[in-house]
């Protein structure tokens, strides 16, 4: 297998040492989405997309993450929700996980006309055609790209939370097989994650060892604009 390239975000040195594991709340819930009010994160079910933007914040700053979990109420928990919150992109941002959670994993059968086929690219083509090169682009520019995660295949929306975000900051190519590293909260401080499929088979399922109890069924590059992170961190590394 090749070697990972770049890597200049590292999980056991940038991301934060602890996992995304926290109290029953307060949950978040917001109103302002397609759906009407939608909870996107009683704690306790993990604020992965705010821990992906503040993790990325803190090494834009040049500092690294503090070590210990913050508790409900400190700054760095609001801003980790804050970030939550942001990293969904409300309304669209929401909406775009709904649509491709009720898109078929492989493209529409070649027997229905061309209109309906474009309308109804399956997720892995999708992700392995149209997504990836983009992540591709930014990672080699320097870049760490936080993902959005589509994990379940519903029209209900109340299975948004089931979805997940991770941070790609290498990848490895062995021929057409891409083994894509990530910093998933879920695992803490591990960088042994990764994201794993073939250019030449977009048909085939993702590997992977991403902490979830559920199938990866594709991704997508999320929008992310740097913050300034609370104060009281460690200096920077």
């Amino acid at each position: 297998m090749g070697q990972p390239r770049p890597a200049s975000f590292l999980p056991s040195r940038d991301g934060f040492p602890f996992t995304n594991s926290w109290p029953s709340e307060p949950a978040v819930s917001v109103a302002t989405t397609p759906f009407g009010r939608v909870g996107i994160g009683n704690a306790a079910r993990g604020l992965c997309g705010g821990m992906v933007f503040a993790a990325l914040d803190f090494w834009h700053a040049g500092c690294a993450p503090p070590a210990a979990r913050p508790a409900p109420g400190d700054p760095l928990f609001r801003f980790i929700v804050r970030r939550l919150v942001q990293s969904w992109h409300i309304p669209a941002g929401v909406a775009r996980y709904y649509y491709w959670m009720t898109l078929p994993d492989h493209d529409a059968s070649p027997r229905l006309g061309a209109a309906a086929r474009l309308g109804r690219r399956g997720l892995a083509a999708r992700t392995i055609e149209v997504q990836w090169p983009r992540v591709r682009a930014q990672i080699d520019a320097g870049e760490p790209a936080a993902l959005g995660v589509v994990t379940v295949a519903s029209a209900d929306p109340l299975q948004l939370g089931h979805n997940h975000q991770v941070l790609a900051y290498a990848y490895e190519l062995a021929g057409t097989q891409v083994t894509l590293r990530v910093y998933d909260p879920n695992a803490g401080p591990a960088d042994d994650i990764y994201l794993q499929f073939d250019t030449a088979a977009p048909h085939a399922l993702f590997t992977h060892t991403v902490n979830i109890g559920w199938p990866v069924r594709g991704f997508f590059l999320t929008r992310y604009s740097p913050a300034t992170p609370p104060g009281n961190v460690r200096p920077p590394r």
